[in-house]
């Protein structure tokens, strides 16, 4: 069995790595504002002053957190991850962050003898608890095959897409897909709510049709129940967004979807609702219609 540093046990972190535990494998992390999961430390994981020390006593560094910041300071600023490597160790990115920074910083890595692979996912933490991700690679076929046993731990739709960077590249597009598709459920189900059916029955009747889908099943079971404690939020969606607006402005390119459900998410937070599962994003057009549930 491998040790295994992982770095970033939040909510989608944590089921991610017991995964990993359960399959035998050592855990060890650095210290955080947060400590890790009862579960996680009843299990063996070691918790360690730094990154750096982490670097040090594993042969693999897995890597899940909120943003392109944070990636870069827990592998960059004094003790971090980098200054802890030797040749042949591998660091797996698993955060959804910046294709390009992503390019940059998988260079400065394998300046160090090391390797890179990033590997953003998509889920959800019903996927990560349950194993199930979907997992988008980018770095050498070499990495990518050391790798893929621990990916087969975590997930089931695990796709080499091309170097470093383009698995990132594969995340913004999907995280474009469930945005403008969890905008157009909201869209519906207010518009049925309005019209006066039941949006739970007009949900039911959508499920045996074309208009079928993962996001109405889920998320419109979601917005129906009114349950919006996250498994992904707003604010986290948000950030994805950023990356692709970014991103297209850089190709001269336009996404006029994208941007217009990117100012949905911007009530949402103006409104103080950035905590919330990205589902709740029905709330910013329930306001919009003036359309209250109970």
């Amino acid at each position: 069995m491998t040790t295994i540093g992982f770095i970033g046990l939040g909510i989608m972190g944590t089921p991610m790595a017991l995964n990993l535990q359960k399959a035998g494998h050592s855990l060890t992390t650095s210290k955080h504002r947060k400590a890790p999961a009862k579960e996680l430390l009843d299990g063996g994981l070691k918790v360690l002053d730094t990154p750096a020390d982490v670097a040090k006593a594993a042969e693999i560094v897995i890597l899940m957190l909120p943003d392109t910041p944070q990636v870069k300071d827990v592998l960059f600023a004094e003790n971090g991850v980098a200054s802890g490597l030797s040749e042949g160790k591998l660091v797996i990115d698993m955060s959804s962050i910046s294709p390009i920074e992503t390019k940059a910083f998988a260079r400065k890595i394998r300046d160090l003898g090391a390797e890179y692979v990033d590997a953003p996912v998509s889920g959800g933490e019903v996927g990560a608890k349950a194993a199930t991700l979907t997992i988008m690679a980018g770095g050498s076929q070499a990495a990518f095959e050391r790798a893929k046993p621990l990916f087969e731990l975590m997930g089931k739709n695990i796709t080499l897409v091309g170097d470093c960077g383009d698995g990132q590249v594969a995340k913004v597009a999907n995280q474009i897909i469930v945005a403008l598709n969890i905008a157009a459920v909201s869209e519906a189900l207010v518009f049925a709510a309005k019209a006066g059916a039941d949006p739970a029955r007009v949900r039911s009747a959508l499920m045996g049709g074309f208009a079928s889908s993962r996001i109405l099943e889920v998320h419109g079971e979601r917005m129906i129940k009114r349950t919006f404690d996250p498994g992904f939020r707003i604010e986290l969606h948000q950030k994805d967004l950023n990356l692709a607006l970014e991103g297209a402005r850089g190709l001269s390119l336009a996404l006029p979807n994208t941007a217009s459900t990117q100012q949905l998410f911007h009530s949402m937070v103006a409104n103080g609702e950035g905590g919330l599962d990205h589902s709740g994003l029905v709330r910013a057009l329930e306001r919009l219609a003036n359309h209250t549930v109970a």
